[in-house]
C-alpha cells in the first residue's frame, strides 16, 4: 500500500511538471531577466563583456531563439534547423538568432568548454545573440525540460509563431523555416 501511494505521488509530480510549460502561440514569452552573466558583447576594445537581458528585449526582428543546456549533446540536438538558417541566409536587419545557453544545466567541471564554446560563436556570429543563463532562469520562466534543446520562432512583435522542446524532425525543420520566410516577406 505504501508503494502504491509513494507511486501515484511520483507520478503527479511528473505530471504536474510537465504541465508547467509556459509558451503559447501568438503571445509573447514570459517575462524574465538574466543578470548573472546575461547578453554576451563585444565591447569596443575587442574584448567580451556582459549586461543584463530581459525577455522584453526579443521584439523589433523576426528571431529564433534556441534555449539550449550547456552540455554538447543539447546543442547538437537542434543543429541541423540552425544550419538551415544558415543556409538560408536570412537578412541581418529584419532577423536574429537569439541563443540561450543555460550554464546551470552543464556537466560538472565543462562551464570553462562552455564559456569558450559561446565566445566562438560569437566571434563567428557577431550578428546573433548570445544570452549565458548561469542560474537557469529562463528554462525555470518558460516551463523547458533539462538536458534539451528548444527553438521558438518570435514575430517582430515578440509573439511566438512556432515552438518545440526537443529535436525538430526534417519536416519541423521545413516548418520552421517556412514560418521564418512567411514572417520576413510580410515585412
Amino acid at each position: 500500500m505504501i508503494r502504491k501511494f509513494i507511486l501515484l505521488a511520483c507520478l503527479l509530480g511528473l505530471s504536474s511538471t510537465a504541465l508547467e510549460i509556459n509558451i503559447q502561440l501568438n503571445q509573447p514569452v514570459p517575462a524574465v531577466s538574466v543578470s548573472d552573466k546575461g547578453e554576451l558583447v563585444i565591447n569596443n576594445a575587442g574584448k567580451f563583456a556582459y549586461q543584463p537581458w530581459r525577455s522584453q528585449q526579443l521584439i523589433g526582428k523576426v528571431r529564433t531563439i534556441q534555449h539550449i543546456a550547456g552540455r554538447s549533446s543539447a546543442k547538437e540536438l537542434n543543429a541541423p534547423l540552425i544550419e538551415a538558417i544558415k543556409q538560408a541566409k536570412l537578412p541581418h536587419d529584419r532577423y536574429q538568432t537569439t541563443s540561450i545557453i543555460n550554464t546551470d544545466d552543464a556537466i560538472f567541471g565543462t562551464g570553462v568548454f562552455v564559456k569558450n564554446s559561446v565566445e566562438d560563436s560569437k566571434k563567428e556570429f557577431p550578428y546573433s545573440q548570445f544570452i549565458v543563463d548561469a542560474d537557469g532562469l529562463v528554462k525555470n520562466a518558460w516551463g523547458l525540460a533539462p538536458e534539451s534543446s528548444a527553438i521558438i520562432i518570435l514575430n517582430k512583435q515578440g509573439n511566438v509563431l512556432f515552438y518545440k522542446d526537443g529535436a525538430l524532425t526534417p519536416q519541423e525543420i521545413n516548418k520552421a523555416i517556412s514560418v521564418l520566410v512567411a514572417e520576413l516577406e510580410k515585412q
